[in-house]
């Protein structure tokens, strides 16, 4: 993955052609010009010098230029989803052989989880990446006490697996075709089957029964391939191995664009994108060769795009703080299809899938006594951003309203993934309701403490930060109660801690 600094990119340093510094005393500012005529005319790239309302080669370029870098900026925002799941598929297969058919790699261990963006630490995973342009992939789902889903490129939910899925946990046969087959061929009793927009698709599960021998039971029944011709899967794990599913930056970010771009078909709603990338270099069914000055301005376009994105992320001006006078939003502010009647969701998706990866129908609309709430923070209670030099406090009330567990889980903002505060055991960067050795307060409450300084006698209550790597928590509810959704329960901000 290639790495570079972001830098702030002001308007003056985008791909000027022309110093603002040695713009004509005269030129009129941008929100004044008239456009016509003879005109100098001030702009954040550069001065446009009209000459019978016309402009030089020179300008010609400079325009070009900005045109371009704006849409590189806005496709990054557009294609995050995508590039995200991209990068994650490849990333798994080259770290644990799951780029086959059937291969699932099984997640128990802090390195293992790592690996993901916001990875949820406290129940195993199991991911599938599967291929649906050769045929249609048949699931023959166990009964138990699970949570998943069958997700497209986009991260869009195609169906729900386990206990928010249609077989209710008790099990069921699924059939997904890919983007170019007919669903109402493979109609069956007795079988669920559902259309896919992309034919790469992302197979996921949570194993929720905390009975360790659920799991044997579970990947034993487990059965997946072509349309009648199911077999065992594999299901690898022990790898151990440190791995990273954050989206790479720079020419990288765009080389992983283009590639997927050509193993998809273009939908409907993507083609004006499609249009937008052409005269960066993507263009599909061709290799992707960028000039040096395409290269040039994706690589400041992907800077540009991810300094936005990580705006929407902490700032998300579409959304509402979930307890009033506090800084805690509930994620997923968007529909699980990703647009609605008028517009596509390009803004509300990116907060979410810049800082994390998948959505399901239990995820995205979580219901009393069902689905996955994850509520987020990164302001202490006076409104700054959390830092990783200072000492914070996070009152966690009694009786938070479950039906299954919390938990509370330490992410690195620079990476998105969990944290690495040299820890090595998953009880270093999360804890919750399932921790043993979590320290409660006499009325059941539990204080969790945040910083590079843990109080004397709370290190198990204790989330180590390290110098200068940002961070951010997600605090889940699993099977949230109606106390949360009516906000009688609340957790307050963090509190700094001197």
């Amino acid at each position: 993955m290639t790495e570079f600094p972001i830098r702030l990119i002001t308007g003056a340093a985008l791909l000027c052609t022309t110093s603002l510094a040695a713009m004509a005393q005269d030129a009129v500012p941008l929100d004044q010009a008239t456009l016509s005529g003879d005109e100098t005319i001030a702009t954040p790239y550069g001065t446009v010098e009209l000459e019978d309302s016309y402009f030089g080669e020179e300008n010609s370029q400079m325009l070009f230029d900005a045109m371009d870098l704006q849409r590189a900026a806005q496709a990054y925002i557009w294609s995050t989803p995508l590039v995200s799941m991209t990068t994650w598929r490849d990333a798994q297969g080259e770290a644990y052989g799951t780029d086959v058919p059937g291969a699932f790699a099984v997640l128990e261990t802090l390195k293992e989880k790592r690996g993901i963006v916001t990875a949820n630490l406290t129940t195993p995973y199991i991911f599938n990446f599967s291929d649906l342009s050769n045929g249609p992939l048949q699931i023959d789902y166990p009964a138990g006490q699970t949570a998943g889903g069958v997700l497209d490129m986009w991260q869009r939910p195609v169906f729900d697996l386990g206990l928010t899925g249609p077989d209710k946990g008790e099990g069921a046969t699924y059939i997904v075709v890919g983007p170019e087959e007919d669903p109402a061929d493979y109609e069956a009793d007795g079988v669920y089957v559902y259309q896919s927009a992309t034919n790469n698709i992302l197979v996921g599960i949570r194993i929720l029964d905390p009975d360790p021998a659920f799991y044997d039971s579970f990947v034993s029944d487990y059965a997946m391939g072509p349309t009648g011709e199911t077999s065992t899967s594999d299901f690898i794990k022990g790898r151990d191995v440190e791995w990273s599913a954050t989206a790479p930056r720079g020419l990288a970010y765009w080389e992983t664009l283009a590639a997927i771009v050509n193993e998809e078909p273009v939908r409907e709603i993507d083609k004006p994108w499609m249009a937008m990338i052409a005269p960066l270099g993507i263009v599909k069914g061709q290799d992707f060769a960028p000039t040096d000055r395409q290269q040039e301005i994706l690589t400041k376009g992907a800077a540009l795009g991810e300094l936005m994105a990580r705006n929407l992320q902490v700032n998300p001006r579409y959304a509402e703080v979930w307890w009033e006078d506090t800084s805690w939003y509930k994620s997923f502010d968007f529909q699980v299809a990703q647009e609605t009647d008028t517009i596509q969701q390009i803004d509300e998706r990116a907060t979410w899938f810049y800082e994390a990866v998948a959505s399901t129908e239990g995820m995205v609309n979580p219901q009393p006594g069902e689905g996955q709430v994850y509520m987020t923070s990164k302001r202490d209670q006076n409104g700054d951003m959390l830092r990783a030099d200072r000492n914070y406090a996070l009152h966690v009330p009694a009786d938070v309203p479950v039906g299954q567990f919390w938990s509370v889980t330490l992410y690195s903002e620079e990476t998105r993934r969990p944290y690495d505060n040299g820890g090595t055991e998953i009880a270093d960067v999360t804890k919750g309701s399932r921790t043993e050795s979590l320290q409660a307060n006499e009325d059941g409450s539990v204080d969790l403490y945040f910083g590079p300084d843990a109080p004397e006698g709370m290190e198990s209550n204790h989330f180590k930060t390290v110098g200068d790597d940002g961070w951010f928590v997600y605090f889940r509810l699993y099977a949230p109660e109606e106390a949360f959704f009516d906000k009688s329960f609340r957790l307050e901000d963090f509190q700094r801690v001197e």
